[in-house]
């Protein structure tokens, strides 16, 4: 397929800023992906538009502050990182130093061998490039001063990877509503949207329902938010994203699916984990970690999701491209004229879909 066909007319202005004055006080939309039918609602109901039995997967990933702004050295010219994911290193200069692989502005001054610096509050994080890659990527050296380790240091002084298409810079309040209630595992440099909704009575309604609650876990990286630069989507690669997913995940999704009970995924990440799992003869889900490269298309037989809760994705991007494989490229982009119809906010802080 094209992946000019996974392109839709969004206005400006529907792009959400900032999250709603109050986690959870989202809107929903809700897409039945047999019949099309379109449905209004909030998510703070999203508990009347579930069953008794139904398993909800949520990803509870934890975002890090992995945009870095200091200086390049000597100069003083202003420099950007964006930290995708830490590298194995056995043996580096400096023990408690560490590589990253990294996108890094303004890329074609940052050769091997270029020094920077990252400072703010009375900490100092430096760093070397090592290795230049397409566009912008890096590999970066990073150590800090005194005695913290760079993981203290990026926490101190690190920013909140927020989206580009929110024009605006990162606030402290940010640090929270930019993740899950229940983000526990860190690792991810954007978080789960969809779980951005959920709050503890949300989460409470849904057990009173009799809807179960389990966790994996797949660290947000590049693969999930690289932009589709081919003109065919079938000749896109994801980047390798780690997941996790504990023998008591897996026992509740193989009890989930021996008794033909729903398996709801919270957000494109958690159909990723779960489309990547192995089945057994017997029917079994086994648990597992790993990194997944999985690119869901049209066409992709769901093995194990029989429900999707998502937010409004961008157009042509590999997101809205797993969408369309689920419910439907038409359906999907029917429920998105409607969305923006209705004025529904798009994005990362903007509302929610629930596709059944």
């Amino acid at each position: 397929m094209d992946t000019a066909d996974f392109n839709f007319d969004l206005p400006a202005e529907l792009i959400a800023q900032d999250p709603p004055a109050e986690r959870g006080a989202s809107r929903l939309l809700v897409l039945d992906r047999t019949t099309g039918a379109i449905e209004d609602s909030s998510f703070e109901q999203i508990a009347d538009h579930l069953q008794s039995g139904d398993l909800l997967v949520l990803n509870n990933t934890k975002v890090f502050p992995a945009r870095l702004l200091g200086r390049r050295l000597p100069g003083g010219g202003a420099v950007e990182c964006l930290l995708l994911r830490q590298l194995p290193t056995p043996q580096l200069p400096t023990p408690k130093a560490s590589e990253w692989d990294a996108l890094m502005h303004p890329g074609q001054k940052l050769k091997p061998g270029s020094r920077v610096v990252f400072d703010a509050d009375n900490v100092e994080l430096h760093g070397e490039i090592v290795a230049m890659h397409f566009h912008g990527r890096r590999t970066i050296r990073l150590w800090a001063d005194r005695d913290l380790d760079v993981t203290d240091a990026i926490d101190r002084i690190g920013h909140i990877p927020l989206p580009p298409y929110i024009k605006r810079a990162d606030r402290a309040a940010d640090r929270d509503r930019y993740q899950t209630i229940y983000a526990r595992e860190r690792g991810s440099i954007a978080a789960p949207t969809a779980g951005l909704h959920f709050t503890p009575g949300t989460l409470a309604a849904l057990q009173a329902r009799g809807v179960e609650l389990t966790e994996v876990t797949l660290h947000v990286g590049y693969g999930t938010f690289k932009p589709i630069r081919t003109d065919r989507v079938d000749d896109h690669v994801v980047d390798p994203e780690a997941f996790v997913v504990s023998s008591a995940a897996a026992s509740a999704i193989t009890r989930a699916r021996r008794e033909r009970r729903r398996v709801i995924a919270v957000g494109t990440t958690t159909v990723r984990v779960l489309e990547s799992m192995a089945i057994t003869g017997d029917g079994r889900i086994e648990a597992a970690s790993g990194e997944t490269t999985l690119f869901i298309l049209p066409g992709h037989e769901f093995r194990i999701v029989n429900g999707l809760i998502t937010n409004f994705h961008l157009p042509q991007s590999s997101l809205l491209v797993l969408v369309a494989a689920f419910a439907g490229r038409e359906r999907v982009l029917e429920a998105y004229r409607a969305a923006v119809q209705s004025r529904y906010r798009f994005y990362s802080y903007g509302d929610a879909m629930l596709i059944l």
